[in-house]
């Protein structure tokens, strides 16, 4: 009897398993470098001041993708437009803050003309404490916040790695 239970255990493993990858489940990885649309294989990145996190994390998965960053002649540019982090304190029996962060990216040529349409991506945490018997507010505050620029950093270089990025459109039909 119980090697009946162990050999069902395995045949159920191997069904679900089997079931799982005929469905085209996948395991989420990082993309192989050739993946990278050959338009933004190089590219020059451009950031507000006080984005250094920001700019170490783009650089760690943009890198990892395959996309060459510099300050190439051929390179494109991503400008992050807006960078805007927000806290939000709610009080209460517990007091909870909420942790956002929104940016704004565009891709240019070399010669600052857009070639890409905005893109906005935005990130939260958030995390409760009572103020009366713990206070772990600023380790713990800065350790989401470390995951919500990271959450953004790999949101922008899948966006680059999938080419998901809508082109400017431009109006070279113009009606009378």
């Amino acid at each position: 009897m119980h090697l009946v239970q162990r050999l069902a255990a395995v045949v159920l493993t191997l069904g679900l398993s089997a079931s799982l990858v005929g469905c085209g489940f996948h395991l989420k990885g990082m993309n192989p470098a050739t993946t990278v649309p050959l338009m933004y294989q190089k590219l020059n990145l451009v950031l507000p001041a006080n984005t250094d996190e920001l700019n170490r994390q783009l650089n760690i998965y943009l890198t990892a993708s395959g996309v060459q960053l510099g300050q190439a002649d051929d390179a494109y540019v991503l400008r992050v437009l807006e960078y805007s982090p927000r806290r939000q304190l709610l009080n209460g029996k517990l007091t909870e803050v909420l942790l956002r962060l929104t940016v704004t990216f565009q891709i240019e040529d070399r010669q600052g003309n857009p070639v890409t349409e905005p893109r906005t991506l935005s990130a939260s945490r958030s995390y409760q404490y009572d103020v009366e018997t713990v206070n772990t507010d600023n380790q713990q505050e800065s350790y989401l916040n470390r995951i919500v620029i990271d959450d953004i950093a790999q949101q922008i270089s899948r966006q680059i790695a999938a080419n998901r990025l809508p082109l400017i459109k431009t109006s070279n039909n113009t009606a009378p």
